[in-house]
């Protein structure tokens, strides 16, 4: 068997583009506003886009990007650590360190990266990194990228954290990483709780504000000022690809751990460096959401009333306390289905399958933009409802 085997056994989601139904690599023509088109010339209202303040077609993030492009060019022709760290760089990680509350902050080229980099950099021999069993993959990749043991604990279940706790030396170094917000079932991690048994067993903690940025905290600013703990979860990050309106990521923390990833991170250190343009619109995008608090209060608005009216016409919505909101359709095919009917009918939405989800409980994941009207909102229900009804699902 040659190592290209599997590829050519690998027939699972041509069988799905066969039968019309493939959900993935749909291209879109237009930029993540509300209403996008796809390539086929359909204009449809996107419910599947991470631009929570929806900031991406934002004249003012664009001008910016517009202006770091003519300014410094397209990239940096190098690594952060030699010659591709420029000004709007550090202005950008001063900014945010002081958003959520931290000595220092680190960018990186993709949130990914800022996962993968800190764990495997932070968790050596001898080490532990506890996740959560629905965390982002790039945390597990990055645990199994350290050189410590990776363990896992039951979701949300606090009770079945402390058994891997308490089974661990004490003196042993031990980081805990879980989503704020976690991607697909839209919960909130239990902060508190965890917080209590990270003093306890003397761990660390590290959030991953990815889905929480710009939507849980006071100002945006995450998990853990929505939890009021910013002093006493160690590590935060989060991506520039939601609420940012951008592409790249950072991780705050104090000043040492940030210094000590600066000069052994790999993911850092050997990675081109952000480019100036992406730098530039998260910097814009960041100043918006100081500036206008409305982007917040309309989404979380919006998500209240969805959740109620979603709910409200019969579907099962687990949860979800964000505006992530799943529907929990059960098996591929009609999950499958239910996507392309959507689409059909002019909603596009993500459908999510195993792995990413419990066999049987694939879902239509949902999520919302401040800057969605009531209209967007009453159409999406419609064609919720009339689809729902024609698969026997309400």
């Amino acid at each position: 068997m040659t190592i290209f085997e599997k590829c050519k056994n690998y027939t699972t989601a041509r069988e799905v583009q066969e039968a019309g139904l493939y959900p993935y690599f749909r291209p879109i023509t237009t930029g993540q506003h509300t209403w996008v088109r796809l390539a086929n010339g359909k204009k449809v209202l996107m419910m599947g886009s991470n631009s929570y303040m929806g900031l991406t077609d934002d004249s003012r993030v664009i001008q910016a990007a517009k202006e770091a492009l003519d300014k410094y060019g397209t990239g940096c022709a190098g690594s952060r650590f030699l010659n591709g760290t420029l000004a709007i760089h550090r202005e950008l990680e001063e900014e945010l360190a002081d958003f959520v509350g931290k000595e220092a902050a680190l960018l990186y080229s993709t949130g990914f990266m800022v996962n993968q980099g800190v764990i495997a950099t932070l968790v050596t021999k001898g080490e532990y990194v506890i996740t959560d069993k629905l965390d982002h993959a790039s945390i597990i990749d990055g645990a199994l990228l350290s050189m410590g043991k990776m363990l896992r604990f039951r979701h949300n279940d606090i009770e079945h954290l402390e058994k891997v706790l308490k089974n661990l030396p004490y003196d042993a170094g031990k980081l805990i990483v879980v989503d704020g917000v976690f991607s697909m079932d839209g919960d909130i991690a239990k902060l508190p709780d965890i917080i209590a048994l990270a003093k306890k067993y003397n761990s660390a903690v590290m959030c991953d504000d990815a889905h929480s940025f710009g939507v849980l905290g006071p100002k945006g600013d995450g998990t853990a000022a929505h939890f009021g703990l910013t002093d006493d979860v160690d590590l935060i990050m989060a991506t520039f690809s939601k609420s940012l309106a951008s592409i790249g990521g950072f991780v705050a923390a104090d000043e040492d751990v940030i210094h000590y990833l600066m000069h052994h991170s790999r993911a850092l250190i050997f990675s081109a460096s952000p480019p100036p343009a992406s730098v530039a619109a998260a910097k814009k995008a960041l100043e918006i959401i100081k500036q206008e608090p409305w982007r917040r209060e309309r989404l979380w608005e919006i998500t209240h009333f969805m959740q109620k009216e979603i709910k409200g016409i019969g579907y099962n919505i687990g949860e979800t306390e964000t505006p992530i909101i799943p529907i929990i359709v059960g098996d591929i095919e009609t999950v499958l289905k239910m996507n392309k009917m959507l689409e059909d009918e002019g909603v596009f939405v993500n459908p999510v399958v195993p792995p990413a989800v419990q066999p049987n409980q694939c879902i239509i994941r949902f999520s919302f933009m401040a800057t969605h009207t009531d209209e967007d909102l009453e159409y999406a229900l419609e064609k919720l409802k009339k689809v729902g009804k024609a698969l026997n699902i309400i």
